[in-house]
């Protein structure tokens, strides 16, 4: 069985001092609204050295597949205004 997965990569730069806020939200979103949606499978973070940036891994199901509305619902949840 292959593993037909997407993984979205999102790099989110932060003002000096606002990366632990920024994670933090992270966190809870990704527990609280992604790990809820159907076809999520992981969410990995990882701060930046300079602490200027969070780099933001998540792995969805297949795109093509209903299971891809997970896709859409993850940036919508992580980023309801668009951004």
């Amino acid at each position: 069985m292959s593993d037909e997965s997407v993984i979205l990569i999102n790099l989110l730069k932060v003002k000096p001092g606002k990366q632990d806020a920024l994670i933090a939200l992270l966190k809870q979103t990704t527990d609280t609204v992604v790990r809820t949606l159907h076809g999520w499978k992981t969410t990995r973070l990882i701060a930046a050295k300079d602490g200027a940036g969070v780099v933001h891994l998540l792995r969805v199901g297949d795109p093509r597949s209903r299971r891809g509305d997970a896709q859409r619902s993850a940036h919508e949840s992580l980023f309801p205004e668009g951004h």
